[in-house]
């Protein structure tokens, strides 16, 4: 007669970061990692984006400022109307500019969607083609660009009262608007950091939740209380860490740059060849410096999500769930997408040690009493020393009843199996 064995299955990959809370240097470490996971899309679908996005940008910026400010080399400079043609020519580059900005941004939401959702499908050790993240975020596509016009209108509106208000001042006195544009300045400063640390979990919570622009403003505020300084930490020292690098870059071919210039045209008036090459030089530095921009557009978009995950993994109990998501995907069983399951959820205490001990057998010495893992290193545990059987006592599996057995007597071993709560108190 043969037994059937069990199947075997494989243990399931693991994901780009463990499935319980995360550190602050895991967070920041895996932002970066995260782009060889997916380098087709990452590296290739977001960093083209961004890129395509920014010379689009760049090329018709600078074609409507060409043909605005060449009107003015038909006009002499002591002309009348020369003043006039020449703040026309700059407001219609910086309204243009404005314009194409905002516009071009609907492919920058798309790119931020993108990340954000392949680094979510990576933390259950899932890879999607561009064609599956860009149905998972469709939905979300408009959500996203309504959110980044409703941020950028707040901002410009801001700056523009401010701008306004010091310039009245200015008006009654020079010195009060000089000093009011300083002041306003630097209150804008720690103004700007701490909204975009409350934020940070917008872009996240938009894609990851399908909730409204205002809920998820409302959620990011929730979500990082609490977090502030580790969720500022991360945002600033990704974008200082990629400052310095664009300067590494950017100064010595400037420097080079300025030299090329000089030796290309020695007295001033570069030639057709002159000029071409100045040309090549400078779009040269800019690509370079978008490409470390895009960069960092896809690691801040990435450090958002590990952020989200590791607030929700804290208050929420996401780690459970993802981890419940795993195992069921590994028997082969069909599940929902894990990020929407228990939806700020309230947690219930968990239990005092970790893991939870079973119960004790009678006779058995209790437990001492000690936080965290086992007993502290200065208990030493006596020898145990079984109990001598009674021989009046029945046999085990006997049909004595249970009435004429005694009180302590288990009838049954004590049930030792724990399930994990389904939410708990925010782990530090």
């Amino acid at each position: 007669m043969t037994t059937a064995q069990p199947g075997w299955t494989p243990a399931p990959r693991a994901g780009i970061v463990p499935l319980h809370p995360l550190t602050f240097g895991t967070v920041l470490g895996r932002s970066f990692v995260a782009l060889r996971q997916n380098p087709r899309v990452l590296l290739g679908f977001a960093l083209g984006m961004q890129m395509a996005t920014y010379l689009v940008l760049l090329v018709a910026v600078g074609g409507i400022a060409f043909a605005s400010f060449s009107r003015l080399a038909t006009v002499p400079v002591s002309s009348p109307d020369y003043l006039d043609l020449f703040a026309g020519a700059t407001a219609i580059t910086v309204i243009s500019s404005l314009v194409l900005g905002i516009a071009s941004s609907a492919l920058t939401v798309i790119v931020q969607g993108v990340v954000v959702a392949d680094v979510a499908h990576g933390v259950v050790a899932e890879k999607l083609t561009v064609g599956a993240l860009w149905r998972r975020i469709r939905p979300a596509f408009w959500r996203l660009f309504g959110y980044t016009l409703l941020s950028s209108g707040a901002v410009l509106v801001a700056v523009a009262v401010l701008a306004a208000a010091a310039f009245a001042l200015g008006l009654l006195a020079l010195a009060a608007g000089i000093v009011a544009a300083v002041l306003f300045f630097l209150a804008a400063i720690p103004l700007s950091l701490w909204l975009t640390t409350r934020l940070f979990l917008v872009t996240p919570i938009l894609v990851l939740e399908g909730s409204g622009v205002f809920a998820a403003i409302a959620r990011s505020w929730r979500l990082t209380r609490g977090r502030f300084w580790r969720t500022l930490a991360t945002w600033l020292v990704i974008m200082v860490g990629f400052y310095v690098i664009t300067q590494i870059i950017g100064v010595p071919l400037n420097l080079f740059s300025g030299m090329f210039i000089g030796v290309l045209s020695p007295t001033g008036d570069p030639d057709v060849a002159g000029f071409i090459g100045i040309f090549l030089l400078g779009l040269v530095i800019q690509i370079l410096t978008l490409l470390v921009q895009s960069i960092a557009l896809v690691v801040n978009a990435t450090a958002a999500c590990l952020v989200y995950v590791d607030a929700r993994m804290r208050t929420e109990g996401l780690d459970l769930d993802l981890q419940s998501y795993v195992d069921q995907r590994q028997m082969g069983a069909g599940v929902a997408d894990p990020y929407r399951w228990h939806i700020g959820r309230t947690a219930a205490p968990q239990p005092a040690s970790w893991p939870p001990q079973p119960a004790p057998w009678p006779g058995a010495y209790p437990a001492p009493e000690a936080s965290g893992y086992g007993a502290p290193p200065a208990y030493t545990s006596p020898a145990y020393t079984p109990p001598e059987p009674d021989a009046s006592a029945p046999p085990t599996g006997s049909t004595q009843p249970a009435a004429d057995r005694p009180a302590d007597e288990p009838t049954t071993p004590p049930a030792t199996d724990w399930a994990p709560p389904q939410a708990g108190p925010e782990r530090r």
